[in-house]
């Protein structure tokens, strides 16, 4: 009786699971509203949306991930030109007549499970198509920003957009003609947006992207970097920020209509989350962070006593002057790996620190030692220029010509305040050297953005093509802190020096010419006790006589007094 109880229920057991797991594998989008999807391994998820308004003329698709790439395709198994494989995919749909529902799939390319926010935008017959005139790219329409990465910069591209058409009308065309009517009207926004620093987490990824995913998101809480015309290339460089998440978008507008529609946002970190050599979670390498650390005291050392202690503010001006043109040379014209270039800059350094000592002991020119050291705060004083808005100009960034003749003159010009106040620039100098060079250290162990001062100078010497890239940086919580420890250090040690060296020599005299002095003193002054003091050699051959001759008895040696 039990078998044939089960023979009946088992069919319809099979069809409850059978309905539950097509319920599982589907997922129903409401447009505008976002919504978190979770891909399991060898999993198809079918993406639908429902009662789509009879204006409506395209709509958007897309979906993000925190790192795994995800395959959204037009139909369930993918097939040429119909799907895109990315982190940050998206697909536009254009409409036909009376329809009003529509089905994507989400699958994962690599066989590995992953977690998603998707979300549909709808747009009419009078928004631009978002890569409408595509023909760079694998699908007919392309709404997605491509972007690429290396240790220097980060470049996006995307295809122009077509004028908007109504359901199921023909598209413009987008080569025929130039005129006001057609696609060459059309303007292109580049919008950038820093996720929070030192956060690698989906929930803040996920939070951006749901923030500026529409135009009015990006126009609002992003910002716009740069507007490209029809005429010019769709592509945009900027700097490479590893561990810190980027949103970057586009907001194609017609300026004729007043009407806007935004390409699928794409997201980095400018570095790897499965990669051992650049990871996201394991910034920075132990070489960077022992030759920081130890930069970082030295630093604090110049700032509060550099002054008092010449010889060691020369060594450490000299050491960083010549560790940093040599890592420039190295990078540049060799293929050596960092840590190997990273421990030859610091064994030229010691050497040019070493010199520039010696230079100041032997012939004591002090001005010519301030020269270098002048030439130090005028490397930070254009780094800091270079390094807010003026350093994202069209005339810098369009050639390199003007950017380091500016360079260079900012950086000569500050040594000349050294001929007439040599002992108040050279200790100012102590402070603001020393006091960035503790916020390097900082660096080394909690990234700041303040870092990218120095940082930017050296990939433009480092790479010829960085002269294009857009250098702004984010400038957060933990970024002012340290603006602020910048200050109060430099301030402190300035101040602190100012008044302990007040009362005393500009600089120290040299110690050769002392010796020399005092040598020459010696033989002219008969009155001297040291004057009638054996030469060197004289008194070591004595000393010798000494430890080796005979030791005599003991007894009285003086005549007797009668």
């Amino acid at each position: 009786m039990s078998g044939w109880i089960w023979c009946l229920l088992l069919p319809l057991l099979l069809l409850i699971c059978n309905s539950h797991t097509q319920v599982e594998n589907q997922v129903v989008l409401l447009p505008g509203i976002f919504q978190n999807v979770n891909v399991s391994l060898n999993e198809s998820v079918q993406a639908t949306v429902s009662g789509i308004p009879r204006e409506v003329a395209f709509v958007i698709l897309q979906f993000h991930t925190l790192h795994h790439n995800a395959t959204l395709s037009y139909t369930k198994f993918p097939g040429s030109g119909l799907f895109v494989n990315a982190v940050d995919a998206g697909l536009l749909s254009p409409l036909l007549p009376g329809q009003a529902s529509l089905s994507l799939f989400l699958s994962s390319p690599a066989g590995a499970s992953f977690a998603s926010t998707g979300v549909i935008l709808l747009y009419s017959s009078t928004d631009p198509v978002p890569g409408g005139c595509n023909i760079e790219f694998n699908l007919e329409v392309d709404p997605n920003v491509h972007l690429h990465y290396n240790l220097y910069e980060t470049a996006i591209s995307f295809a122009p957009a077509n004028l908007g058409y109504v359901r199921g009308g023909p598209p413009p065309s987008c080569d025929t003609t130039t005129g006001a009517d057609t696609r060459w009207r059309l303007e292109y926004d580049v919008y950038q947006y820093f996720l929070p620093e030192n956060d690698l987490s989906e929930r803040s990824l996920f939070s951006g992207i749901q923030a500026v995913a529409d135009p009015r998101g990006m126009a609002l809480r992003g910002k716009r970097i740069q507007t490209l015309s029809s005429a010019d290339v769709t592509r945009a460089v900027f700097n490479s920020i590893p561990g810190q998440g980027v949103i970057y978008s586009v907001i194609v507008r017609d300026p004729v209509l007043n009407t806007s529609a935004s390409y699928v946002p794409v997201h980095t970190y400018a570095c790897s989350f499965q990669s051992r050599l650049d990871n996201c979670q394991i910034q920075g390498k132990i070489s960077t962070k022992i030759f920081f650390t130890i930069a970082g005291l030295a630093g604090l050392l110049v700032c509060f006593c550099g002054h008092r202690f010449f010889k060691c503010e020369l060594f450490c001006m000299g050491f960083s002057f010549a560790a940093f043109f040599f890592f420039v040379l190295i990078t540049r014209f060799n293929s050596l790996e960092y840590d190997i270039a990273l421990a030859l800059a610091a064994v030229i350094g010691a050497v040019g620190g070493v010199l520039l000592v010696m230079s100041w002991w032997r012939f004591g020119s002090v001005m010519a030692c301030i020269v270098v050291v002048g030439l130090m705060l005028g490397f930070m004083a254009a780094s800091v220029l270079m390094f807010t808005p003026l350093g994202d100009l069209d005339v810098f960034r369009q050639s390199n010509t003007v950017f380091w003749a500016t360079f260079c003159c900012v950086m000569f010009l500050v040594p000349l305040f050294f001929v007439r106040w040599p002992r108040e620039g050279n200790i100012t100098t102590c402070g603001v050297v020393g006091a960035y060079a503790v916020l390097l250290a900082v660096n080394a162990y909690h990234y700041t953005s303040l870092s990218f001062i120095t940082l930017n100078i050296l990939k433009r010497f480092i790479n010829t093509n960085y002269s294009a890239v857009f250098t702004n940086v984010p400038l957060q919580t933990f970024d002012y802190i340290m603006m602020t420890v910048w200050v109060v250090l430099g301030i402190s040690g300035i101040a602190l020096q100012l008044i302990r060296e007040r009362s005393r020599p500009f600089f120290p005299p040299s110690p050769y010419l002392m010796w020399l002095q005092e040598r020459e003193r010696r033989k002219t002054n008969v009155l001297d006790p040291s004057h009638h003091f054996p030469p060197l050699h004289n008194r070591l051959m004595a000393r010798a006589r000494q430890l080796t001759r005979r030791m005599e008895p003991a007894g009285e040696h003086t005549p007797l007094l009668l």
